[in-house]
């Protein structure tokens, strides 16, 4: 660690070492390379004990931290058996994990941890008539919704993270989502379960004893004969009852419901393999009414009286979660619920949702009833990432799970809530509670100081008045996500601990041995161990970028990623957005942004990760990031991995040879500059055309050989707009009487120059006056993405001098190359957070569309009439927003969406050696597929092809085959107004 925090001696706390093991480095080491060795050979699934492997699953989505020996792949349920028989004769624990997703600590452990996501993740069958489906644990829930919904059914729970939360871990929380309050929770939807006990034996949990062991089954008779009164009197009647063990289930009542029974048990009594689910008749339309009240309780107060209406859902937030953005698209209110209505038709639908309101307008202040699709899904995904964006406060504070979902008697909620923001206002706290209104479900993060003790000690006391609370009001500790650590320590105040040594009795029937993911649920660890936070260092590091965000300090910007693992979403198209392209490809974990941030903070922790910036395994997963900022916008808590990734690889490669694409691609600007001083492009451009020298060129120069190296512009943009007639003023001689200065990039300047000379017709057509640097300015990009960030700093600091005419002025700044608009408006201010001309260059910055509409909102585009296709590019989506383009291509007639996605070249990225494969991959995913349909569509070659970004132009014409060559949409407009 010295070389991450020079010499600190409060590096880390002490919550690190072997993440609570107990056990000895070196009795450590020689227990992993024997277990390693007895799984790869009794196992044919995937066994991996490196440090990389171990430290990606350190952590979920919670505030604990445990360090594994291994992580386990498994096949098949055959594999299973085989690895708990290894780590049984070993005597070492085993977790099962599926997406990670878990909020109260459950998916991490000291042992083994099995990863279903891998191989274990097929629909076995799908019964319509019956309304049943048999899925392995590691199946995504979109994956399961959209196989059912081809014959009109759904799997009826859905929690936020439904497009990668697994089915395993759904059964192992008792997950619910936003339809419980039409379809139940997940356990009120399991039919049977297939798994097996930590001894291996093999259990089918259904209805009845008749699935189990003749030992776990006469175990468990008894267990409820005797405990009668008990299980008919000590558990609260509540449709979200998620804490504790179900163990009313087995009540003959209840019909023995085992499945029931081991729903929610948080893999403590066996590992599933199998299950067979029921499936609900999904309405064929939806509608969606957002009621708005005048505060919380209001809400809050009024969410069950929605319930007679036959909702689909009930959900509820208020103002200091929404934010002002968002606000903006909602009824006047201070706070909102949710309620979704279905329908046969869409008639049908917003007449059910009509008359919910209608029915509700006395409390309201406003309400609107949305139906069609792309509005629907607009306002859900602010519900669907409030797990990331609760994690910060307005101000910026951080916000932490913990008391994370406790669930009340719905008619008591209201109540609840008031006395809920009392106890917060005690405790010094903060918190924006949203969630479930229509089942007293609460999901809140609150502001805990989990870095000192004192914070630490505060956050102990505030949960266990918390958990008095709630059992005053009559509700459960956790209502969707678990016990876990977080709560399981609590649970004698809900239950009483008679009823919690029964929890342990019918834990000790399942796995005698204690060895599935001991410390959870019973025997608990206590909820302020094992914390995440503990091993982190203690004083902010010496780094290059500002963090401004996070108090300048890398490691919270690092604590940002929470866990929540939109990252690891493979839908396309919609609103899928952009994060994360290499992981979609890879399907890997470390190519996850939240791989890469768990990476990153275990390179900080530096007892699994313990190399720091010199870490070969950090490298690695940040290899095949593309920096297409897309985690900047996507990511519900603003994680910036193109930012991190920079000050990575400054720091890995400081006072070393780094690899050749770095000085080949990263110094660009200087190699295309001497070119063109020389009047040299013709020259290189027939050296490279000569197959023996591109492919000499391309191994000095770290380049993928599969790449074609791009031509050079024989007459630069800067030398074209020198030599006109009437160039207008210059930046250097004071801009009078300019409107906007026009920015020479170097894509635009060297290898494209078309497109400056097509914004310059455009632009002055539209009346405006425009002014060019003397000298070509540059962002620094080159520099920035291939870590050199002293080099972009000296470059930057240049670009500063050289436009400080036109920032006097108060010129904006038109940008036509959106990665360099991206770097001036974002990592300018980020390596410069003390100088306001970086600032003021960065607020300056315009993309082509937005200047047009600020400077000549009167001006009336050619009109085209055509279709379009292409790719918005991944910096545009990320950081300026498309919403001015958007606009200037409806009033020019230019007709249809473009790809979401990032194309894959990424500036450097796609040509560096080694990444070909996983750069056309990207560009497959959507970009590609969209212009080959457009072309299968339009015969006539009709349609425009669109991309604004030079790698995406460049990556469409050395991938996409014969077809029309892609442009800047200013060069179509340009074409128009010529023609």
């Amino acid at each position: 660690m010295a070389d991450l925090v020079e010499g600190d001696a409060d590096g880390g706390g002490d919550g690190g070492g072997d993440g609570g093991g107990g056990v000895g480095r070196t009795d450590r080491e020689g227990l992993c390379g024997e277990l390693a060795a007895a799984l790869r050979k009794g196992v044919r699934g995937d066994v991996r004990f490196g440090a990389a492997d171990r430290a990606l699953v350190t952590m979920d989505a919670s505030n604990y931290r445990r360090v594994p020996l291994g992580v386990v792949a498994p096949r098949d349920a055959e594999d299973v058996a085989a690895a708990l028989a290894v780590c049984r004769a070993h005597g070492v624990p085993v977790v099962a994990r599926g997406g990670g997703t878990s909020i109260a600590g459950q998916a991490t452990g000291e042992g083994v941890v099995l990863d279903f996501t891998r191989h274990m993740n097929a629909i076995t069958a799908i019964a319509p008539e019956a309304r049943t489906a048999v899925v392995q644990p590691g199946v995504v829930l979109d994956a399961l919704r959209d196989a059912a919904g081809a014959h009109g059914l759904t799997f009826g729970p859905d929690p936020s993270t439904h497009a990668r939360c697994t089915l395993g871990g759904m059964i192992g929380n008792n997950a619910c989502g936003a339809h419980s309050v039409a379809w139940g929770t997940t356990a009120d939807n399991v039919h049977a379960l297939d798994v097996l006990t930590y001894a291996g034996e093999r259990a089918r949990p259904g209805q009845g004893w008749e699935g189990l062991p003749e030992r776990l089954a006469e175990g468990l008779r008894a267990l409820v004969g005797g405990e009668l009164a008990a299980l008919r009197t000590r558990f609260p009647d509540l449709p979200r009852r998620i804490s504790g063990y179900a163990l009313d289930a087995l009540l003959p009542e209840r019909r023995t419901d085992v499945a029931r029974a081991f729903t929610g048990s948080e893999g403590t009594l066996g590992v599933l393999t199998e299950a067979t689910v029921r499936l609900v008749e999904a309405p064929r339309a939806r509608a969606l009414a957002v009621l708005a009240y005048a505060d919380e309780s209001a809400a809050a107060d009024a969410a069950h009286l929605l319930l007679p209406h036959g909702p689909l859902t009930v959900e509820g937030m208020a103002a200091d979660l929404v934010g002002r953005t968002a606000a903006a698209g909602l009824p006047h209110g201070a706070a909102w619920l949710f309620a979704e209505t279905g329908g046969a038709t869409a008639a049908e639908a917003r007449a059910r949702a009509e008359q919910l309101v209608r029915a509700a307008a006395p409390a309201t202040t406003g309400a609107v009833v949305v139906t069609d699709a792309a509005g629907q899904r607009a306002l859900w995904r602010v519900r669907d990432d409030a797990a990331g964006t609760a994690t910060r406060m307005p101000d910026g504070t951080e916000a932490w799970p913990g008391w994370e979902d406790c669930a009340v008697p719905p008619a008591r909620l209201g109540a609840y809530l008031r006395d809920f923001r009392a106890l917060l206002r005690r405790h010094g706290l903060h918190g924006a509670p949203y969630g479930h209104f229509g089942d007293g479900c609460i999901h809140v993060r609150i502001d805990f100081d989990l870095l000192s003790t004192d914070g630490v000690r505060r956050f102990r006391d505030f949960s266990g008045e918390a958990a008095e609370l709630v059992v005053a009001h009559g509700g459960s500790l956790s209502g969707e996500h678990g016990d876990g650590q977080a709560r399981a320590e609590l649970l004698p105040k809900m239950y009483g601990t008679d009823v919690v040594r029964l929890f342990e009795r019918f834990k000790d029937l399942w796995d005698p041995d204690g060895g599935l993911n001991p410390g959870m649920l019973v025997r608990p660890y206590a909820l302020d161990e094992n914390l995440r936070f503990d091993v982190l260092p203690r004083r902010p590091l010496p780094v290059v970028f500002g963090y401004a965000d996070d108090g300048g300090d890398f490691a919270g910007a690092v604590r940002r990623c929470v866990g929540v693992a939109k990252c690891r979403e493979t839908t396309t198209g919609g609103s899928a957005g952009v994060m994360c392209p290499s992981y979609r490809v890879t399907r890997e974990e470390q190519h996850s942004t939240r791989g890469r941030a768990r990476l990153l903070h275990e390179m900080l922790a530096g007892d699994v990760v313990t190399d720091g910036w010199r870490s070969e395994e950090v490298r690695e997963a940040l290899d095949l990031c593309l920096a297409c900022k897309g985690c900047r916008s996507d990511c519900p808590v603003g994680v910036d991995m193109a930012t991190y990734k920079a000050e990575f690889l400054h720091h890995h490669y400081a006072g070393r040879l780094r690899p050749a694409a770095h000085y080949a691609m990263g110094w660009l600007p200087v190699w295309l500059r001497g070119v063109a001083a020389v009047r040299g492009a013709s020259v290189v451009n027939r050296l490279t055309a000569a197959r023996p020298v591109a492919a000499v060129a391309k191994r000095l120069g770290g380049i993928a050989p599969e790449r074609e190296i791009p031509r050079l512009a024989e007459e630069p943009f800067l030398r074209w707009w020198g030599e006109r007639a009437c160039a207008g003023p210059e930046v250097g001689a004071g801009p009078v009487g300019a409107d906007l200065v026009l920015w020479p990039d170097t894509f635009t300047n060297h290898l494209s120059p078309e497109v400056g000379r097509a914004a310059v017709t455009v632009l002055e057509s539209a009346g405006l006056r425009i002014a060019v640097p003397p000298k070509a300015p540059c962002c620094g990009l080159t520099w920035i993405s291939t870590g050199q960030l002293q080099h972009a700093r000296r470059t930057l600091r240049r670009t500063l001098g050289l436009m400080a005419p036109a920032l006097d002025a108060g010129l904006p700044v038109t940008v036509l190359e959106p990665s360099c608009a991206a770097a001036l408006r974002t990592d300018l201010p980020e390596l410069f957070p003390d100088d306001p001309r970086a600032r003021q260059l960065a607020e300056s910055v315009r993309t082509f569309a937005q200047t047009l509409e600020e400077l000549a909102p009167h001006w009336q585009p050619p009109r085209l009439d055509r279709p379009v296709a292409g790719q918005t590019h991944c910096h545009q989506h990320a950081v300026l927003g498309d919403a001015a383009e958007r606009r200037l291509r409806e009033r020019a007639g230019l007709v249809g969406e473009l790809s979401g996605g990032c194309c894959g070249l990424a500036g450097n990225f796609g040509f560096e050696k080694g990444h070909y494969e996983v750069s056309a991959a990207c560009a497959e995913e959507q970009l590609l597929p969209s212009l080959r349909e457009a072309r299968r569509g339009d015969a006539t070659t009709a349609t425009a092809i669109l991309a604004d970004g030079y790698s995406c132009r460049t990556q469409i014409a050395q991938l996409a085959g014969d077809g029309p060559r892609a442009h800047h949409l200013a060069e179509l407009l340009a074409e128009a107004l010529r023609a």
